[in-house]
């Protein structure tokens, strides 16, 4: 009895021993970062979490370069909650997506047959709804159901960076790469659904400017990793708190005219 209570203890020792030692040889121990620590860099670096907080409006345009050499000008509009209206000019015709910051969208595509303004699908909602929180994953995550695990270290294109795995409420799971010395993400890696494929994805994050003191990527591209085929969007002016009006996020109207032409860029820091 006595026996065999040492041999308990001494297993129950080691067994002890052993998560102990897993824990500390993990990711984070072993870099001595955690998530929460790269994820405050990254807001730092951004300009801080009080500046992200004080954007209430914002608009975006620019243009999408896709790799068949075609361009098309776009304008975003986003105000606080989560409202948001895209337009892109297409041969002259503008396809637009509006969401009312709650439960309802809508979407006008010219491009098919007896073109119409029509609800959006719950995935469609599901998707501009987290296009529409131009905070981003990582303000306040848990509050949003997201996780978010430290991975480790990885090189992007010949600089070391920090390796975080997101995975959203949705359960839909992204790695982000923020650069070790800027703090800045650098690179977004997820996988698409086509149909019943899974498309592995990539996002790199460049040309960082700074907008009434908050930093933007001012150029992304994208692709299927390996593909060769990199879509571009970039960016020509953002504004920040600005008047937009609330009806802009109401069901839209068929538009009569194309939207303009985006305003000429800012110059780049040096």
């Amino acid at each position: 009895m006595f026996s065999k209570s040492i041999c308990f203890s001494r297993r129950g020792l080691l067994l002890a021993l052993s998560v102990v030692l897993a824990s500390l040889l993990s990711p984070e121990h072993l870099s001595g970062q955690t998530a929460d620590d790269i994820i405050n860099a990254y807001l730092k670096a951004r300009g801080g979490l009080a500046r992200i907080r004080a954007v209430q409006t914002e608009r975006v345009s620019g243009t999408v370069s896709f790799p068949q050499g075609v361009e098309v000008p776009f304008v975003v509009e986003r105000k606080r909650p989560l409202k948001m209206r895209m337009e892109m000019n297409v041969n002259g015709l503008t396809l637009i997506r509006v969401y009312d910051g709650k439960s309802a969208g809508w979407m006008y595509n010219p491009f098919v047959p007896n073109a119409a303004v029509e609800p959006m699908t719950p995935a469609d909602l599901q998707g501009i709804a987290l296009e529409a929180d131009y905070e981003g994953p990582f303000v306040d995550y848990k509050t949003k159901g997201n996780q978010i695990e430290y991975v480790g270290k990885e090189d992007v294109e010949g600089k070391p960076a920090h390796k975080l795995k997101l995975t959203s409420k949705q359960g839909v799971v992204s790695y982000f790469f923020f650069d070790a010395s800027t703090g800045f993400v650098v690179r977004c890696q997820e996988v698409r659904k086509n149909g019943d494929k899974d498309i592995p994805w990539e996002t790199s994050f460049r040309d960082v400017r700074e907008v009434e003191g908050l930093k933007y990527p001012f150029l992304v591209e994208s692709g299927v990793i390996g593909s060769g085929q990199v879509q571009k969007i970039i960016t020509t002016n953002i504004e920040v708190n600005i008047p937009i009006e609330d009806s802009q996020f109401t069901e839209p109207k068929i538009p009569a005219t194309p939207i303009a032409t985006p305003a000429d860029p800012p110059k780049p820091n040096q």
